[in-house]
């Protein structure tokens, strides 16, 4: 992502690419035209694929908690008609001016393989970097976080509000499918009006690895799935930003990662995976060349995308995503 026009003509893209795959509109999507007006809201009566022997429900995050008002686009909840009713639940961020669309082929490989899994919009207009490059200060990105995650007001950097925070969405949004569907075990997932975090294994790409990354830092998770993400470092000295270093909440051979070889920052992933102390035997590789389907603008880092974005993540010869034996091997045996 080297300029925020390639991010967000990539997060386009991906939409773009996650809705021509579909040919129905999910169980439970807001009417188009319905809640908040503008391009959010239009964006959340996109259509999404099915899910072959489950359920797919889009729900505005508008609709969840009125108290949002920006970000709009549908988060995305899928279930298989046959998961256990302890399963745990696997949430994912997408990158910078991604949709919850955008991870689709990793939220269908979990949903596969035996969880319960969201795609959480959440505020995602800016990313670390483009934030805290300026600023000398390790820390910038700790206060970033910290105000984006859990929405304490620890930074006027970026205008996050506390309803907007990702743990409030995830809390309204488990709160509305456990009151709309709640023979399904959503209401599970919540403790005391929270996630209950050692039930819920977080994933994300780019920015929302490194999502995932600062909430298992803090909290002990059952799992934390890292793609392409959680490099928080002052680029000029390569002092890494206090989280970082930082001992886990959840245990390290819980933590897993990976990064493609020739993406822009593939060594600041490699190094950032270091600091971080992932087992090597936890983190991947990739070196397959993208989807030469895809659409990306040339200028775009289309390895960085390729981690799993819809349209460019490479496909094998049965037309699945050739990268789904390292998610399932990130994502275990949930069945």
């Amino acid at each position: 992502m080297k300029t925020l026009r390639a991010v967000v003509c990539f997060a386009a893209l991906l939409s773009v690419a996650a809705a021509a795959a579909g040919v129905r509109v999910a169980a439970a999507a807001q009417q188009e035209g319905a809640g908040p007006s503008g391009a959010g809201a239009q964006a959340s009566a996109a259509k999404v694929p099915q899910l072959a022997d489950g359920a797919v429900y889009a729900i505005s995050p508008a609709e969840a908690d009125p108290q949002v008002k920006r970000f709009l686009s549908n988060n995305l909840a899928l279930l298989k008609n046959h998961v256990k009713r302890n399963a745990p639940l696997l949430v994912f961020f997408s990158g910078t001016g991604g949709t919850p669309a955008s991870g689709w082929p990793f939220l269908e490989t979990a949903a596969n393989a035996g969880y319960r899994a969201i795609g959480l919009e959440y505020d995602n207009g800016t990313s670390v970097p483009q934030t805290c490059r300026p600023n000398p200060d390790p820390a910038c990105s700790d206060r970033f976080r910290q105000k984006r995650i859990f929405g304490d007001d620890v930074t006027k950097d970026i205008d996050d509000l506390p309803a907007e925070s990702v743990v409030n969405r995830l809390t309204k949004l488990l709160e509305y499918l456990d009151a709309h569907h709640h023979d399904e075990g959503w209401g599970r997932y919540l403790r005391h009006g929270q996630p209950n975090w050692s039930a819920i294994a977080f994933a994300g790409h780019s920015q929302g690895g490194g999502i995932a990354a600062y909430i298992a830092k803090k909290k002990n998770v059952a799992r934390a799935i890292v793609l392409s993400g959680a490099w928080d470092r002052v680029e000029a000295t390569k002092a890494w930003a206090p989280w970082v270093t930082s001992p886990s909440a959840t245990p390290m051979n819980r933590w897993y990662a990976a990064y493609h070889a020739r993406e822009s920052r593939a060594d600041a992933m490699k190094a950032a995976y270091a600091v971080l102390k992932i087992p090597p035997s936890h983190i991947r590789v990739l070196t397959l060349e993208p989807n030469p389907q895809n659409k990306m603008n040339p200028r775009s880092d289309v390895y960085h995308a390729s981690m799993v974005g819809p349209g460019v993540t490479p496909l094998d010869a049965q037309g699945n995503p050739a990268y789904a034996p390292d998610w399932e091997f990130f994502l275990g045996a949930a069945k």
